[in-house]
């Protein structure tokens, strides 16, 4: 990992294409601004983090569902299936 110290309106340079401007710096935190090519994917952590965890809770869950209509003597639920009442109705 490369440490930097940086002032407001300094830029970091990242390959031929992604310029990082350090927009202000206080003790609230950074503010920094990205210009990158629209093919590259930009996000923030902490929500691909929280997306990944319910992602696995929704695989759970599809497992726990998927164990008690086996207990049923059901077939598994197709993926990306939504519920339906037993009587099929929407």
């Amino acid at each position: 990992m490369l440490v930097l110290g940086r002032k407001a309106g300094d830029k970091i340079l990242i390959g031929d294409d992604v310029v990082v401007t350090i927009v202000s710096a206080g003790k609230d935190g950074v503010r920094i601004g990205i210009d990158a090519p629209d093919h590259l994917r930009i996000h923030r952590a902490e929500i691909v983090d929280q997306v990944a965890a319910v992602n696995r809770a929704a695989t759970a869950d599809a497992g726990a569902v998927n164990g008690a209509r086996a207990l049923l003597g059901l077939r598994p639920a197709a993926p990306g299936a939504s519920p339906r009442p037993a009587d099929g109705r929407r």
